[in-house]
């Protein structure tokens, strides 16, 4: 019997390795991880554990000032954006995902009272439609990282946030020792380690520039 959520597992895992070693070939998997998280998107939100988001939490809970322009990248049907929402009331925030589907389901999770301040659109994080330094904070909650275009729309003095659920275990999981040598190299200058529930998160904050 063929294990389907274990194949599922081991593709995302391969998928992320060569995104973020080696970016240029994410075109080659780029339409498998969309057919992927379209099919999943109906059960998405049923496969989610109570500290899935404990890590996450646990940074944005060290950002010692609110940010007023927020994206969560692989947003997926919607918690990371409505989580941040929540938190930072006098944000907007904008989820961007992949997958149509996912999206679907985003925009009928997310409730009314957050509907003036958070938005949804389809986007590929590797050439995300928005302008240099848009946002002053950008989140990752088990999302493949592609760390020019976060350098490029993260503000100087703004934050990256990059969440695992499970840790080492998660699927699509990059080390906290990889993701601050790829930010060094493009520009942040601090950061900060957390592990939470099962998993593991790191605060990256960009330089205020030359």
């Amino acid at each position: 019997m063929i294990d389907r959520v274990a194949i599922g597992r081991r593709f995302a895992r391969i998928a992320t390795d060569t995104a973020v070693g080696h970016p240029w070939l994410w075109k080659l998997f780029r339409p498998f991880v969309r057919r992927q998280f379209d099919a999943l998107a109906p059960v998405w939100d049923s496969m989610r554990m109570d500290d899935t988001f404990a890590p996450f939490e646990a940074a944005l809970a060290a950002l010692e000032q609110p940010p007023r322009r927020v994206l969560d990248i692989g947003t997926g049907t919607g918690a990371g954006a409505q989580r941040l929402a929540e938190r930072f009331p006098g944000a907007q925030v904008v989820g961007v995902d992949l997958s149509g589907a996912m999206l679907e389901q985003a925009r009928r999770n997310t409730p009314a009272e957050l509907r003036d301040r958070l938005r949804y659109e389809r986007a590929d994080a590797a050439a995300l439609p928005f302008a240099d330094g848009s946002f002053e904070l950008a989140s990752h909650a088990n999302m493949i990282p592609f760390f020019d275009e976060v350098a490029r729309v993260v503000a100087a003095g703004g934050h990256a946030l990059f969440a695992f659920s499970s840790g080492a275990e998660t699927p699509i999981y990059v080390s906290s020792a990889r993701l601050r040598e790829e930010l060094a190299r493009r520009g942040f200058t601090e950061f900060a380690e957390f592990d939470a529930g099962r998993g593991n998160a790191l605060l990256a904050r960009k330089g205020d520039g030359p």
